[in-house]
């Protein structure tokens, strides 16, 4: 129904904007466990996998205690009690799997750092096979399955709830396979690492991830206000942006795995003392990233109607997205540049100064012009798009020109 659809899509936005930020927290471990496996310092890695867990375990606990308690907010923001009501189930089976979700990140990085990454792979087609059956089963219960089914008959149709507890069981299955993974494939010469909390490994990993979780943050919050903005202007144009964003989204994604091999390969270069290797490897992934959203860039502006058909945009909505698609496509390598910026700018260590450009270019050049174009000049949607491309491209020629200067010099690694 429209409302436990509402409700549930309420629940995971906010989710979503709670965990963004966790997310780059955990990513503080991204370049301390790549350098010291460039500096072939196999113990230390294994010890920073143990402190990524107890930092998962307290920043999970933290956030996942503040989602809780947000859907008593919602009420203040002219939601009705029907979807509040939804939303406070979807989190209360939701919450729990934050830590859990943190702790993935954490072992993500491990495996990137050990370029072992096919269980990454693995564990989130897992999750996805898993996450359709549990769906159809907590969602809508098993009263009605054959007999075959045995005991799955008797459990409860839940509602949204069971579409919280699907998701969460996924995460479950998602960390099992990847520690499973880690366990499988022990590093030679690695001690024993201490399982109790560092609390100097910890303050290290977030110092740098701080930075990272308000640069997301920000970035994220700067597309969500404009699909607020988009909404003022009616249905159609909000259903324009969404159908563009996701999308841009989908390029987006593969700039940011290239950011994050990126970040990896810079790691091992700056662990190992190699600098030129550090900015060779950093300039292949900003041309890797570029090259590929290039190509993006050239679908979306070759064919903006087919890919807005494709996406079964309304009639009314469609002429709407082809011009999305068009600005879209304007911005998709300074989009992918931007992305594997923050990746290898990440390896080098160096995450406050994207915080402060994502702040600057979203914020100070490309919120306001958001604002004129969008609704000063009365182009609309379409304004609100051409804001958000000249604050993608400050940012893109600020992360460029970072790496640039600290690579010309010498990188260091993050002292243990």
């Amino acid at each position: 129904g429209t409302t436990a659809l509402a409700a549930a899509g309420l629940g995971n936005g906010l989710f979503f904007a709670v965990s963004s930020f966790g997310m780059g927290l955990m990513m503080g471990f991204d370049p301390l466990l790549s350098q010291a496996m460039g500096a072939r310092q196999f113990s230390r890695a294994r010890a920073l996998l143990w402190q990524g867990g107890w930092m998962a375990l307290f920043a999970g606990v933290l956030l996942g205690s503040l989602l809780l308690v947000t859907p008593a907010l919602l009420p203040l923001a002219g939601i009705g009690p029907e979807v509040v009501s939804g939303a406070r189930d979807y989190m209360l089976w939701r919450a729990p799997s934050m830590p859990l979700m943190l702790a993935f990140l954490t072992v993500r990085s491990y495996l990137q750092s050990t370029a072992f990454t096919r269980p990454l792979v693995v564990s989130t087609v897992a999750a996805n096979v898993l996450n359709l059956g549990a769906d159809i089963l907590l969602v809508f219960g098993g009263a009605g399955l054959p007999a075959y089914f045995g005991p799955l008959r008797w459990v409860p149709a839940m509602g949204v709830a069971g579409s919280a507890l699907a998701t969460s069981l996924c995460t479950l299955l998602q960390l099992g396979i990847v520690l499973a993974a880690v366990r499988a494939r022990p590093l030679e010469g690695a001690a024993r690492p201490v399982r109790t909390p560092v609390w100097a490994d910890l303050a290290q990993a977030a110092r740098v991830g701080l930075p990272i979780g308000l640069h997301i943050a920000a970035e994220v919050g700067v597309f969500a206000l404009a699909g607020v903005l988009a909404g003022g202007l009616g249905p159609t144009s909000v259903g324009a942006h969404q159908i563009a964003i996701s999308f841009s989204s989908v390029t987006f994604t593969v700039a940011m795995g290239i950011g994050n091999a990126g970040s990896v390969r810079v790691g091992w270069a700056v662990g190992a003392h190699n600098t030129p290797q550090a900015r060779l490897s950093g300039f292949m992934a900003f041309a890797g990233g570029a090259g590929f959203m290039a190509l993006g860039a050239l679908v979306f502006a070759l064919f903006p109607k087919a890919l807005a058909q494709l996406a079964g945009a309304p009639e009314d909505v469609l002429p709407m997205v082809v011009p999305l698609l068009m600005v879209s496509a304007v911005f998709q390598v300074f989009d992918g540049v931007q992305g594997v910026g923050a990746g290898v700018l990440r390896g080098a260590g160096d995450t406050r100064f994207t915080f402060l450009a994502n702040m600057l270019g979203h914020y100070a050049i490309g919120l306001p012009l958001t604002l004129l174009l969008g609704f000063g000049l009365k182009l609309g949607v379409v304004g609100i798009w051409w804001g958000l491309c000249a604050g993608l491209i400050a940012v893109a020629v600020a992360l460029l020109w970072r790496f640039h200067r600290l690579s010309a010099g010498t990188l260091r690694p993050l002292e243990a």
